[in-house]
């Protein structure tokens, strides 16, 4: 069937009923090596789980065709999937990607480029025109996230496509706030799609995964793929059981959070102990007409609040919070909170007021009220 939707090919997790025992669900299959038959060849072309496991090979599969891709490889993290990709990046070319976004991948770009005698530059997110100013004739790779985080800037993928294919650079986003539910970013003239699959994609916390996509596949693809050969950065199989598991319910899992996170937005906007709400999904945001157009199913439940106060205030406010959890990662079904300016560490550009918010799947009258207690207690309102 070519024209099942996303909700099916996910809930189904492209698994046809097993021929022999019926299985309705997936095989974890965890075999690192595989057998060669009398005349010393390998039936199915497997030799060695790193360079392929059925289980993994069929996570891979699935995502390939919810992203509508060409290939698909899994890493046994998100940062491995990222510095498979910008490891590509040599001496004497040129990276860009915003000033503002998530800082393992920014620190990684710092890192790579140094190390490999390239130059980085870092665009303002917030400036429409910024990221095709930064490109140059030697410019190989961009980087980009949209919505960006923490801030939730929104960059217009398509028009990044086009800018950055005009100077013969490959276009890398990082989706994992918005996986292919939401945003087609290869139908928008993505060549690399990033994924930290821990998030999102898996979305129980429970597994550390990383997955990059392409219908580009060219030299600097077979890099990458060499790349996780040569270093084992592959996926196990029982997290890419795991995964699958988690993908059987992400169109469901992602628009429960985005409207949780909606809600949330719109209560706090113009709240006396708020002075911004940071969300693509609310109208006055200023990247709202673009988000609509590239974000077709949700908003995420990604969300940033600028509290009235200082960085004290802040983390005062993540402090008193009793139904988020103070703790990293997001996508998950439950809530969680981070002061992110304090988890970035003393270079963090991030203003000291925000605190972002991965809203989940709890009732949401529970969630607002818990911000709205925190808020208070912080303020000394209570």
């Amino acid at each position: 069937m070519t024209d099942i939707s996303l909700e099916t090919l996910c809930a189904q997790a492209d698994h046809h009923r097993d021929p022999v025992s019926g299985d309705v669900v997936p095989a974890l299959r965890a075999a690192t090596t595989f057998a060669r038959d009398e005349d010393g060849e390998l039936p199915a072309g497997l030799r060695y789980s790193r360079y392929g496991n059925p289980t993994v090979l069929q996570a891979e599969a699935l995502l390939a065709r919810v992203d509508g891709a060409r290939e698909a490889r899994l890493f046994g993290s998100g940062l491995a999937a990222a510095a498979a990709a910008i490891g590509t990046l040599r001496k004497g070319e040129h990276i860009v990607a915003p000033r503002i976004m998530y800082h393992g991948a920014q620190d990684l770009i710092r890192k790579v480029a140094d190390e490999h005698g390239a130059e980085a530059t870092f665009f303002d997110q917030s400036d429409p025109g910024a990221l095709a100013a930064a490109l140059r004739p030697e410019t190989s790779i961009v980087w980009i996230e949209s919505p960006v985080n923490p801030t939730w800037d929104i960059i217009d993928i398509a028009a990044a496509a086009e800018a950055v294919h005009g100077v013969g650079a490959r276009l890398f986003l990082d989706a994992t706030v918005t996986p292919a539910v939401t945003t087609r970013a290869l139908d928008l003239g993505v060549d690399i799609v990033f994924q930290s699959a821990s998030k999102y994609l898996n979305g129980h916390s429970d597994v550390l995964a990383g997955c990059l996509t392409t219908n580009t596949v060219d030299d600097r693809w077979a890099e990458i793929v060499r790349h996780r050969n040569l270093t084992g950065g592959v996926l196990g199989a029982m997290e890419a059981w795991l995964l699958i598991r988690g993908l059987r319910t992400l169109p469901i899992r992602y628009r429960a959070a985005s409207a949780n996170a909606l809600a949330i937005a719109r209560h706090f906007e113009g709240h006396a102990l708020v002075e911004k709400v940071l969300y693509p999904g609310l109208e006055s945001h200023p990247g709202h007409a673009i988000a609509r157009k590239q974000m077709t199913d949700g908003f995420s439940g990604m969300l940033s609040l600028l509290v009235n106060g200082n960085a004290d205030f802040a983390r005062a406010v993540t402090r008193n919070l009793k139904v988020f959890l103070g703790a990293a990662s997001l996508g998950g079904v439950e809530s969680l909170v981070e002061h992110r300016a304090s988890v970035e560490g003393p270079n963090s550009v991030v203003p000291g007021n925000l605190i972002r918010f991965s809203v989940g799947i709890e009732k949401v009258d529970d969630l607002i009220s818990d911000i709205e207690q925190a808020l208070r207690s912080a303020s000394g309102k209570e």
